[in-house]
Order: structure tokens, then sequence, then C-alpha cells
């Protein structure tokens, strides 16, 4: 039997499954570690913290399932995207990595697209507009705040491609995780010389690209036997964490949109070719699968809008343990009606990229009446999310896309309230898998395709992955949705202007 490792670094914590050449999972584990926040709308973490979650889990997953090492064939990698770990010529870390929800570099932003000859030209050469949660901001930030530090630097690696150093002492990225850097010529799928020259970059700090299925080395000597494994083992490209979560749910063909409420929340759509939001709104991506592309939208906290929620404000809610919280705020949540009593929350607590790529963005509770209590504001916030979701769906009807199947993934698919919530927001049946992964399912797929065991990636997701249950909308919710929606939409253009002078009394 042949084994394989998807290992998903993840903002929260690092996820590590074990699975068979069937695609049945045989072991999991999940190591967490701290998020660092030293100012308001700053997110960085210490990449040497993903590499220790990284061996405790692999460990973990081969401990308990006692599968011989020699038979753990390959390992795909799948991470948070965006991210930027800092290297010297001796691949010493220079700083700890800002994340994919950093919002620290606005200006910088607006200096790229200055650069590049407005914003037009910019999305021509790597398909997408300058935001604040992309790796090129982050380079120049990087460049302009700490300029001696940055004469060190030799190297530039996304989070994934940072524990695939650590495993084979090779740099490679995949073109789905590059795409994210706004550094990548997405149709052609290689780093953008012509944007690296206007930004003065030299292209030797970025990573060979690759396909997400190829063999980007086998595991060093060091690595093997810190992890209990053998050197034969591969690793391949891999995919981030948007897109590998995407080949989790089997959305590789032309009509299969995905959802996932995670700490962020992403509307996932499979493309044949490269299509363009011209407002910029979506992200327009490499996909994992070979000469593909995907379409994107992302609200950067979506379940982290309800673990705030949870952890923040409801630490007294009946129920010591975390899950015991969650279990009990979402149950007295499904006894309010659809729509909250009018009560209505904008989710975005650090800032918002779609549809308004706003850094300024902050959350809100609009409409509180004395009749309201706990509950509703829960569902409130459950809500909020949905409808950020839907905000992407919108734009992706908007431009025709087909979209015939709805897969919902991440914690909006295991919690029924929140799967059922999905369903009525957009009006349309949603569907669960049998077996969601999420991201570390979708890169040991990956694995066991650049292994040889399946002959693409499709192949792959048809041979293991299979529709459990399909959630139908309710038709007195979704009425309600449909009045509430347009509501939700206008308030951010409302609160705008106080979201801006807000965040700047936050951050002075």
């Amino acid at each position: 039997m042949r084994f394989y490792l998807g290992i998903d670094i993840g903002t929260s914590g690092t996820k590590t499954l074990l699975v068979d050449e069937h695609g049945k999972v045989h072991a999991e584990a999940i190591a967490e570690y701290p998020l660092h926040q030293p100012k308001p709308g700053w997110t960085e973490q210490d990449p040497e913290d993903w590499w220790q979650a990284t061996v405790s889990t692999v460990k973990s997953v081969l401990r308990s399932s006692k599968v011989n090492p020699a038979h753990v064939r390959a390992i795909g990698l799948s991470g948070q995207m965006h991210g930027s770990v800092f290297l010297d010529k001796k691949n010493k870390v220079l700083r700890r990595a800002l994340l994919w929800n950093d919002q620290r570099t606005a200006a910088q932003c607006q200096e790229i697209t200055q650069r590049a000859g407005g914003r037009a030209a910019l999305v021509r050469m790597v398909a997408n507009p300058a935001l604040t949660g992309f790796t090129a901001p982050k380079i120049l930030w990087f460049r302009q705040h700490q300029p001696k530090l940055f004469q060190r630097l030799a190297k530039v690696l996304l989070p994934k491609d940072e524990i695939r150093r650590r495993l084979t002492g090779e740099f490679a990225s995949d073109v789905s995780d590059a795409s994210g850097t706004l550094l990548l010529d997405v149709v052609k799928r290689t780093w953008s010389k012509k944007l690296l020259g206007k930004l003065d970059l030299d292209a030797d700090l970025l990573p060979p690209v690759c396909e997400s299925e190829d063999v980007t080395g086998t595991l060093s000597p060091a690595a093997a036997a810190t992890l209990g494994l053998t050197t034969d083992c591969k690793v391949v490209g891999g995919a981030g964490d948007c897109a590998a979560g995407a080949i989790g749910n089997g959305v590789v063909k032309a009509g299969l949109l995905s959802t996932s409420v995670g700490t962020s929340g992403v509307v996932f759509c499979h493309s044949d070719q490269p299509q363009y939001d011209a407002e910029g709104r979506l992200h327009t991506f490499c996909h994992a699968v070979r000469g593909k592309w995907h379409m994107m939208g992302v609200n950067l906290t979506s379940g982290g809008s309800l673990q705030w929620w949870v952890d923040n404000v409801l630490q007294g809610l009946t129920g010591v343990g975390d899950a015991q919280r969650y279990e009990a705020a979402t149950s007295e949540a499904s006894a309010v009606p659809a729509g909250s009593g009018g009560l209505l929350f904008l989710p975005y607590l650090n800032g918002e990229r779609t549809p308004h790529a706003d850094p300024h963005a902050r959350g809100a509770f609009v409409g509180l009446n004395l009749s309201h209590d706990r509950a509703h504001l829960t569902r409130a916030v459950m809500e909020g999310v949905t409808f950020a979701l839907r905000d992407s769906l919108q734009i992706i009807n908007s431009l025709g896309v087909p979209v015939r199947e709805i897969r919902v993934s991440g914690g909006g698919s295991k919690n029924p309230l929140w799967r059922q919530m999905q369903a009525d927001v957009f009006g349309r049946t949603v569907t669960t898998l049998a077996v969601e992964q999420g991201p570390a399912y979708g890169v040991a797929l990956l694995a066991a395709v650049g292994d040889g065991t399946f002959g693409s990636i499709q192949q792959a997701c048809d041979a293991t992955i299979t529709v459990a249950e399909k959630t139908k909308a309710s038709k007195k919710a979704a009425t309600r949705y449909a009045k509430l929606f347009p509501l939700y939409q206008r308030l951010y253009g409302s609160l705008q202007g106080d979201f801006e002078a807000l965040a700047t009394l936050q951050t002075s």
C-alpha cells in the first residue's frame, strides 16, 4: 500500500493527514501556534513555529497509524497564501513573516500601481490589482522600513515553500500560490519580469515555479531523520490553501464552485481559461490543476468573526471548552428566525478584500434595538459572514460564469445552521462531501498524482471524492434574506468614510 502526506500550514495551526492510495484518511494531527499582532492591522508569525508544527504533526500521524515509513511515497504542501519569509544568503530568517491578512502596505500598493503605469496596466501584467494582503507590497514595505535587513535579503518564500526548503533544501513554488504574490504573469504561468523590473526587484529573489503535481525534490537526510521518513520520499509542488482546498472539494471542472469558511472566507470557481473581473473585485489565479485557472473572492474575517465573537465576547457562555462555547452559541442562534430581527453585522474586523479592497473597513452591528439579545447578535454575525460570501457569488454570476453546483466546506459545512444559512442566503441548493478535510487532503491527492498513482488530478478527484448530502434553500428564509442583502450591501458605502477615520484613530 502506498501512502501520502498532506501538510497544510494554516494561520492558526498546521494540519497533517496520512492518506492511502485510495484516498482513505488513516490519521490526522493538528498543532497550533501563536499569531503576533504588534499593531492594529499588522499580523506576523515565526516560520520556526510552522516547522516545529510540521515535525510534530508528521510524527503524530506516523505514530498513530503505525504505517511503515518506507511506504510513505510523497508529500504535498499547502499553506496560507501571500505570506513573506525573508531569508539571507545563509537561509537565516531575517524577521517574522508578514501574513495574508496584514494591512500595513496600503502606501506600497499605491506605489506598485503607479510604477506599473496604472491599475489597468498592472492587471494586464499580473491579472490582479495591488492589494495589501499580497506579497509584492510586503517586499516593498520591507525595503522601505527595514533597509539594513533588506540589504541582506537573498530569497523571498511563501509559507509552504519555506517548509519545502526545510524538507528538501530546494527553492521552489507552485503557480497557484505564486499567483498571490502579485509578481506572477498568471496567463503565462511564469514570473513577470516586466513588473519586477518596474519595481526594481531582482528576479533571483524568487524561487523557480512549477505545476502543483511536479516533484520538486526528495527529503534531505536531516529532514528524513527528523521526521522518521526515508530520503526516497518525494515532495511535490503543492498549492496555496485556496486552490488546495478546491482540489480537496473536487472543484476541478467547469461549473463547480466551492465556498469555504475558515479564518477567512473563500468563494472559488474553476475556469478552463483565465477570466477577469474588470473592476478587480475578484482574484484571477492559476489553479492547482495543470493548465487551468480560477476566480476567487476572499473575505478576510469570516470564521474569524465568529471566533472573535465567541472567544472575546461570549467567554461566560455555558460550557468551558472552545467547542462547547461554539456549540452553545450556534444552538442559541438557531432559535432566532432568519434575519436576526432586522439586525445586520458587517464582518470587516481586519479590513476587507472582496469586493471592497479596503484595509480601513471595520466591523459593525447595525439595527440594534431593545428586543435583541445574545442569540440575535450571534446569528447576525453568522449571517453577515454569509452575506459577504454572497457578495463574491453575485459578482461571479454577473460575469456570466456558469455555476452548476455549489459545494460548501470548512466550518460553514460542518455546522448545520451555517450550512442551511448558506443555502438560504444564496437561494440555491448546496452540497457537502462524504469526506471533507480541506487543503491538506487536496495536496495529499497532488502527492499521489506526482507519484504516479493517478494520471491527473481530475482522475484522482473522480476516484476519491463523493457528494454526501444536499441542503435545499428554505423559500421563506431565502425571501427574507433577499430583502436584507441589498441593505447589507449599502451599509459599506454609507460608513466608508467613517471607517477610514476610525482606522486612523486606532493606529495613531
